[in-house]
């Protein structure tokens, strides 16, 4: 049986999120079997997209289909919550342009739609000479990105922002700030179910095929030419199809026909907490300069907007695409990312990297010491084992970190019917209603909306 997310019980779900938020759907919304577009995969990226395709095509039936109970659940519900301005990126580059672009929009988003927001700021600190020189060239980078308020300041300004932080000098981006992202994901659900969308839940796709024939009862021949499967056997027809799996991304694309790669390998990150009554030692983002010799960013300071202050992560392998947890096993998942080629490079060219990671991820004090570095206050009696995230980490057969989005169609008539988001990399959250333009654009094109 399809489960139909219903206007009401979408409302439920954002009531929980945020109380205060006013909620007045109360008709309920069944599912049809036929669709103009069908949006698969309900994290961030499809929901935003999913809202941007209606909000530009009202006369269209369109049903998003998500194999959770829950929208926004994965990724998107697992993040560190920064509303990131766009300094890292190449000049010129897409990431970048959708950072910044993505970031104005979030913010002005919040704004019309009264969900809270911090525009505490972030501070990517030196401690280092060493790091000086990459310093000043992210502050060019940045420049050249056109970053809001962007500045380098020295050891008094860093104490004056930070009072409980050390560092000879920093790269002050007042423009960054928090935001609860899964609050907001529910927010673009329930715009799209205003807009006359419908969501759908407990539908895990399993089969995308071209059909002839007519859906039981329908004498409209094959205006709806493509047929969407579950595990449970229902049918969801449609004309053309939209997937943004995030952690199921490539093996979505394989069942029309794509190649498997780029494959997704999963990246657990867990973090460190500060306990309640230390949380005045950092009052903004502390970020490290970042060092090109390695594939993640290192360990960061992040405030919530429910108080807390989150520490680290650290990045390994997890055995499990959708495993928080260090046991989480899943022989498939291990296998697929252990047999991997590029995951095999990526680890001989990172051996002591991975190593210090899973030894940092097991002995928290090893954590510590690296924090310390920013705040040497912070002692190991200081923090608790927190939350973790899994990371969708697009890898190619090299070893190297799919940096960019991919699209793909796949073979033959199912090809020219299907767009696949293969790959949305971070800051995808930030960027979400800037990457939602750019895929809608891409849809229109492909399908002559």
């Amino acid at each position: 049986m399809i489960q139909a997310l219903s206007r009401a019980s979408l409302a439920a779900v954002l009531a929980q999120v945020q109380p205060k938020l006013p909620i007045n759907i109360t008709a309920i919304r069944y599912l049809h079997s036929s669709y103009d577009v069908a949006v698969v995969g309900a994290g961030i990226v499809g929901l935003a997209t999913a809202r941007e395709l209606l909000l530009r095509h009202p006369t269209l039936n369109f049903v998003l289909l998500e194999k959770e109970k829950e929208l926004s659940f994965h990724q998107s519900g697992h993040n560190s919550g920064v509303i990131h301005s766009g300094i890292y990126y190449t000049p010129g580059s897409l990431k970048a342009r959708l950072c910044v672009r993505g970031a104005t929009l979030a913010y002005e988003y919040c704004e019309k739609k009264g969900l809270p927001y911090k525009r505490c700021g972030k501070l990517i600190v030196a401690v280092e000479q060493e790091e000086i020189p990459r310093l000043k060239a992210l502050y060019e980078r940045g420049m050249k990105n056109n970053v809001r308020d962007l500045s380098i300041i020295g050891a008094k300004e860093i104490r004056e922002r930070e009072p409980y932080c050390r560092g000879i000098m920093a790269l002050d981006s007042p423009y960054t700030g928090i935001v609860d992202w899964r609050m907001v994901a529910l927010q673009y659900g329930k715009d799209f179910e205003e807009a006359g969308g419908t969501v759908v839940t407990e539908y895990e796709v399993n089969d995308i095929a071209m059909v002839s024939e007519s859906p039981a009862g329908s004498d409209e021949g094959v205006k709806y030419p493509i047929a969407i499967r579950d595990k449970k056997g229902n049918e969801v027809r449609c004309r053309y199809v939209l997937t943004c799996g995030g952690l199921y991304s490539d093996r979505l694309s394989q069942i029309s026909g794509c190649s498997p790669e780029p494959r997704i390998v999963p990246f657990r990150g867990d973090y460190l907490v500060l306990k309640p009554e230390k949380h005045y030692l950092v009052k903004g983002n502390i970020y490290p300069v970042p060092d090109p010799r390695f594939p993640f960013l290192g360990v960061h300071f992040t405030p919530r907007m429910n108080g807390s202050v989150w520490l680290g992560p650290n990045a390994v392998l997890a055995f499990k695409r959708e495993g928080y947890n260090v046991f989480d096993f899943n022989l498939r998942d291990f296998g697929d990312a252990l047999l991997f080629r590029g995951l095999q490079k990526l680890v001989m060219k990172n051996m002591a990297y991975g190593l210090g990671e899973m030894y940092r991820g097991i002995f928290i004090g090893a954590q510590v010491k690296l924090l310390q570095k920013y705040i040497p206050e912070i002692s190991l009696s200081d923090v608790l084992r927190g939350p973790s995230g899994v990371r969708a980490q697009a890898l190619d057969r090299d070893g190297n970190l799919v940096d960019d989005f991919v699209f793909d169609g796949g073979a033959g008539d199912v090809g020219s019917r299907v767009l696949h988001v293969r790959n949305a990399p971070s800051p995808a959250a930030t960027s979400s209603l800037a990457i939602a333009e750019m895929i809608a654009d891409e849809v229109e094109s492909r399908f002559s909306l």
